[in-house]
């Protein structure tokens, strides 16, 4: 992720020294691993830095589906696929907790007028 101050710039650019090659794994069940490799500038591997991996799943919402993405530290693919469950179920719980903060916050947000509306339209017709 680029840091706050450049996020502002109204100039995208990737960084040369962070580039990783992506693969997608998939059950075609449950969800997706994303290997995100490492690379130089040059497109070869870079030993350098970690292997990161990527647990993707969604859950389905009265609003549609909700997109849960998750790190997953893992040496070798094999862990990642044996993590993915446990720590699918921490991300969607923990989304869920989210989604009820945002609802409780936006539910006390809700402005009540206090007593009756005052004011009139401004017309002639005056009631008794």
């Amino acid at each position: 992720m680029a840091a706050p101050n450049e996020s502002r710039s109204s100039e995208l650019k990737l960084d040369p020294d962070k580039l990783y090659v992506e693969e997608i794994f998939t059950d075609r069940r449950i969800g997706t691993l994303r290997r995100l490799t490492p690379v130089t500038k040059e497109g070869k591997p870079d030993a350098a830095r970690a292997t990161v991996y990527i647990g993707e799943t969604q859950v389905l919402t009265p609003a549609g589906t909700l997109p849960i993405a998750f790190e997953i530290g893992a040496g070798s693919l094999e862990e990642a696929a044996e993590k993915f469950g446990s720590l699918a179920k921490e991300a969607i719980d923990r989304t869920v907790r989210e989604l009820q903060e945002l609802r409780r916050q936006a539910s006390s947000s809700i402005v009540v007028p206090q007593g009756p509306i005052s004011g009139g339209g401004g017309g002639k017709i005056q009631l008794p």
